[in-house]
C-alpha cells in the first residue's frame, strides 16, 4: 500500500476541507450612469433542477449597487436564484420625461453552479430592460 493511499484511508485524517461556492452581485442603472443604490436582492438555492427553491439570503444595495454581505451557498446547491427588487428603484423619481415608474417590477436570474466557483452576476438595469453576465 502506498503512503498516498494510506493517507486517504486514515482514521485519524481530518476531513476534507469543503469546497465553497460564492456568488457576488452589482447592480448598474445605465439610464442615469450610476450604481443603483437601495435595491432589494434575494438569494435562493436548491440542490437540482427538480428541487425547491429554499430561501438562503436577502440585501440591499450599497450606494457602488453592490451586496457585499451575500454568504457562501449550501453544500449540494446546484443552482441559485437571485431575484433584483428594481420596481421600487425605478418608481423612485421621474425619468428624463418626467414620467415614473419602470417596465420590469422584478428581475430573477437562475444559474448553476459548480464547487469551488465564485459567480459575479452583474445587472446592467434601465426603465425598459436590462442584461445580466457572469462576471469575475
Amino acid at each position: 500500500m502506498s503512503s498516498e493511499r494510506a493517507a486517504t484511508t486514515d482514521p485519524a485524517a481530518p476531513p476534507p476541507v469543503p469546497v465553497s461556492v460564492s456568488v457576488s452581485t452589482h447592480i448598474l442603472d445605465t439610464s442615469a450612469g450610476r450604481p443603483a443604490a437601495g435595491v432589494g436582492v434575494e438569494l435562493d438555492v436548491r440542490t437540482g433542477g427538480t428541487a425547491q427553491w429554499s430561501a438562503h439570503a436577502a440585501s440591499v444595495t450599497d450606494a457602488d449597487g453592490r451586496c457585499k454581505d451575500l454568504p457562501v451557498l449550501p453544500q449540494g446547491t446546484a443552482h441559485a436564484r437571485l431575484t433584483f427588487a428594481v420596481g421600487p428603484y425605478h418608481s423612485e423619481g421621474p425619468d428624463e420625461e418626467g414620467e415614473r415608474g419602470g417596465f420590469f417590477p422584478e428581475v430573477t436570474v437562475v444559474f448553476a453552479v459548480a464547487p469551488g466557483e465564485h459567480y459575479h452576476v452583474p445587472l446592467l438595469l434601465n426603465p425598459f430592460g436590462y442584461s445580466v453576465y457572469r462576471g469575475s
